[in-house]
């Protein structure tokens, strides 16, 4: 794992540095980003940037789980989750 997180404020920074604009206007930008995002995932739309991510919604069955302190099985109920998946730029930038 990296030692090091990136923290959105950092992002914006870096962003703004190479593109020229403004950090407000990069912030905007990526708030924006990230809303159309949840949006459309919300609503079972999948939400592809070729190459780079993906993120789609998922159904998951219901099914048996355990507790860890107690080791007694719990019902856990079926739900949606988000799937997010790396493109091949991004796999091959993590080489």
């Amino acid at each position: 794992m990296a030692d090091k997180s990136i923290t959105k404020t950092e992002l914006v920074a870096s962003i703004a540095s190479a593109t020229g604009e403004s950090q407000a206007t990069v912030s905007r930008v990526v708030d924006g980003l990230f809303s159309t995002v949840s949006e459309a995932v919300a609503k079972g739309t999948k939400v592809s940037i070729p190459g780079w991510i993906s993120f789609e919604q998922v159904d998951t069955a219901a099914r048996t789980g355990r507790n860890p302190q107690t080791g007694a099985e719990i019902k856990i109920a079926a739900g949606k989750r988000v799937k997010v998946t790396a493109g091949s730029k991004l796999k091959a930038a993590a080489k």
